[in-house]
């Protein structure tokens, strides 16, 4: 087959190629490839050990056992979709023995050929490569049939999956974050073997369980890969939290929810418009605190009663098992504590003010889409003439300061203005100042606060 390689690529085959080892192009590059889709991440195999690869590329980093040198392309600018710049891996060809404890091989030699490479892959779809023969002319090497995998979109494990997934329990969640993305189904004794051996995610690190979820997360049908989740038995591994929502009922008088309390949650994760893992994470977790105060009235009447500060609660607990970022903790977590504001026509300022300190300026669109997609997975419309005009008046209310220093004059203005010298009665100016700009009873305008500021010294000293 013929490829146009983007030039980065093309010099890493030609640095191998020119001083005589084998250099071939594996993984999702090759998938993406013969699926006539544009690669995201490229990886290599080759028969050069990492010594003679660091040697060829001395800016490379290596720091594991298994073969891998990472390297970067230093003219490159643009990050992948989780904020990073790519790395392009070169793993020499290797055999693996013994997974004693299902996530590390027990024992890494390097391999004689690309087969040996090939075998030790976890789905067929994974474990083709490609080799140049001239020019842009590529051979493929496929021992596995991955391209009829690929024409029949299907996830299967290579050889015996029971031994695939003993060798690594994490393959388990990435055929289910593969079947998302590529909207592949699970073929049928890959999917019976990981309902059998759901166990052995319990030797997984929470780290490695992290990354799939978020990477699950970030796809369009992340919605139907937690439903594969759920039907393997995974989801009640990794968020057991959720799953207690399911068959919690919410349709009841007075109450516009058609789903459960799990099924809600599911739906509004499907109705997502965010490709943010996070934020879609939130989704995901908005209602985690319903099952706990959920109480029938003598009307009938279901109430969830503080839901979210409960929910809140747990989702903390689950952002650190997750070992997310204390800035990913914090915002997963306000994201599900704030998610139940009010939007109605009468909202003061005051109000808006209260909404954007709770969330956080960087949060807003993220609580916003949370909203859109609690709505859609309620069964309610996209949006409403009054959460239009909630999102109009946060735009309006954040043109207005939210801090002393957001007045356009500063203690050196009133220092300078009103000869005085640094001392707490500058900082009461200047907090007079802000709350009067706040209450609009003066404009946030450097002539008119210094107007104002003369004024409020005057009532200082003759108080």
């Amino acid at each position: 087959m013929k490829l146009n390689l983007p030039p980065f690529v093309d010099h890493i085959l030609k640095t191998f190629e020119e001083v005589g080892y084998e250099i071939y192009i594996v993984g999702g590059a090759v998938r993406d490839i013969l699926m006539k889709q544009t690669p995201t991440d490229w990886d290599f195999t080759t028969d050069a050990n990492p010594k003679i690869i660091l040697s060829l590329f001395p800016d490379g980093f290596y720091d594991n056992k298994f073969g891998t040198v990472g390297i970067t392309n230093p003219k490159e600018t643009k990050k992948d979709k989780f904020g990073k710049q790519p790395v392009y891996q070169i793993t020499t060809f290797r055999k693996e023995i013994g997974y004693s404890d299902t996530r590390h091989p027990d024992k890494v030699s390097w391999g004689k050929n690309i087969e040996d490479d090939l075998i030790r892959r976890d789905f067929t779809i994974n474990a083709i490569a490609l080799k140049r023969i001239k020019d842009q002319e590529f051979k493929i090497i496929d021992p596995h049939q991955g391209q009829k995998d690929i024409k029949a979109k299907l996830i299967r494990a290579v050889g015996n999956p029971e031994k695939r997934f003993q060798e690594d329990a994490l393959r388990m969640l990435r055929a289910v974050r593969f079947s998302s993305q590529l909207s592949f189904s699970i073929e049928k004794k890959t999917f019976e073997s990981i309902k059998k051996n759901i166990n052995l995610i319990d030797r997984i690190s929470w780290e490695r369980i992290r990354d799939e979820l978020l990477k699950l997360l970030a796809y369009e049908h992340n919605a139907d890969g937690y439903i594969m989740l759920k039907q393997l038995g995974l989801a009640q591994k990794i968020l057991p939290e959720v799953e207690k929502g399911f068959g919690v009922e919410q349709k009841s008088p007075k109450r516009h929810h058609i789903w459960d309390v799990g099924k809600h949650a599911v739906e509004s994760l499907r109705a997502s418009k965010s490709t943010d893992p996070i934020v879609n994470l939130a989704i995901l977790l908005h209602d985690v605190g319903k099952p706990i105060v959920a109480r029938t009235q003598a009307d009938g009447v279901i109430t969830f009663y503080n839901h979210e500060i409960i929910g809140a609660s747990i989702t903390r607990k689950i952002a650190k098992k997750l070992k997310l970022s204390k800035k990913e903790e914090e915002k997963l977590v306000t994201l599900v504590r704030w998610h139940q504001f009010s939007v109605n026509e009468n909202q003061t300022d005051k109000a808006i003010r209260r909404f954007i300190k709770n969330v956080g300026f960087q949060n807003i669109k993220a609580m916003l889409e949370l909203r859109v997609a609690d709505r859609l997975g309620g069964g309610a419309k996209e949006t409403s003439w009054r959460l239009e005009k909630f999102k109009q008046k946060i735009k309006e209310v954040q043109k207005e300061p939210f801090k002393i220093t957001d007045l356009k004059v500063n203690g050196q203005d009133v220092m300078k203005n009103l000869e005085l010298h640094s001392g707490p009665i500058v900082g009461k100016i200047l907090e007079k100042l802000f709350n009067e700009v706040v209450d609009k009873k003066v404009k946030n305008e450097k002539e008119a606060l210094t107007i104002r500021m003369k004024e409020i010294k005057e009532t200082l000293a003759n108080s």
